[in-house]
């Protein structure tokens, strides 16, 4: 269940984009312009249910919400946040991906693990916040001796500098705890 961060104005002063602290999908937009077409969508069809509501659009951490002009926006969110807060979030799209990682992280060695936490203290706090901040994340899959295996997700899995400049950025920080480090994206 996604909890808004955040609520934010948009060039449009008929929409307001909802920031959210965990993902709705992960790098799946949803774009709806009325309810018909929102039928199998249960958080869009949610929100459609509510008077004045014209477009849903949402991806990753965010949600855009278009009304026809004729509501209060400060009334009209608390009823839209709602349905925001009970839709499930994307977890369980990766869930086989991390599910997999945790056991091959399970297996390391004592030494290993240690080495893996301190790489993901510095993840914690000097990548992940800017990856989400976009709309992605990174789990780590393995490590190999000295390569670290991860999978990107959401608005990273598909943008084409995670797999070169991003890649190349992590690996550069990261080599200021582990300097032989090599970084592999899944």
């Amino acid at each position: 269940m996604p909890k808004i961060a955040d609520i934010e104005g948009t060039p449009n002063k008929n929409a307001l984009k909802f920031i959210l602290k965990e993902p709705l999908t992960w790098g799946i937009a949803r774009s709806y312009d009325n309810a018909e077409a929102a039928q199998d969508d249960p958080l869009a069809a949610a929100l459609f249910d509510i008077d004045h509501v014209t477009n849903v659009f949402y991806i990753d951490q965010w949600i855009t919400v278009t009304q026809d002009g004729e509501a209060n926006w400060q009334d009209l969110a608390r009823e839209i946040a709602d349905p925001i807060r009970a839709a499930p979030a994307a977890s369980a799209q990766s869930a086989e991906t991390v599910a997999a990682a945790s056991n091959v992280l399970a297996d390391l060695s004592p030494e290993d693990q240690l080495r893996l936490e301190k790489i993901n203290v510095l993840l914690d706090e000097e990548v992940r916040p800017y990856l989400q901040h976009d709309g992605g994340d990174l789990h780590i899959l393995g490590l190999e001796g000295n390569i670290l295996h991860i999978h990107y997700q959401g608005a990273c899995g598909t943008c084409p500098s995670s797999i070169s400049g991003t890649l190349r950025g992590i690996e550069n920080m990261l080599k200021t705890i582990e300097p032989d480090i090599q970084v592999i994206a899944s």
